[in-house]
């Protein structure tokens, strides 16, 4: 059976609920580069970045160890 990556939250790199941390280990990049673009995305789009973090974080499953 292969491997295959599923995009889930982190739960050992987070720093409120783990979603920047997920999509970077999906991605293979760096968690701190996606927090930084996310955070200037939330603040030149109006906090949009905000509430689609919050409906990524209500739909992204837990990752389990």
């Amino acid at each position: 059976m292969e491997n295959q990556k599923k995009l889930v939250r982190s739960v050992k790199d987070k720093m409120i609920g783990g979603v920047c941390g997920g999509i970077a280990e999906y991605f293979g990049w760096d968690s701190t580069l996606i927090r930084i673009v996310w955070a200037l995305a939330t603040i030149f789009t109006a906090f949009a970045g905000g509430i689609v973090y919050l409906v990524l974080l209500l739909i992204m499953p837990k990752d389990r160890l």
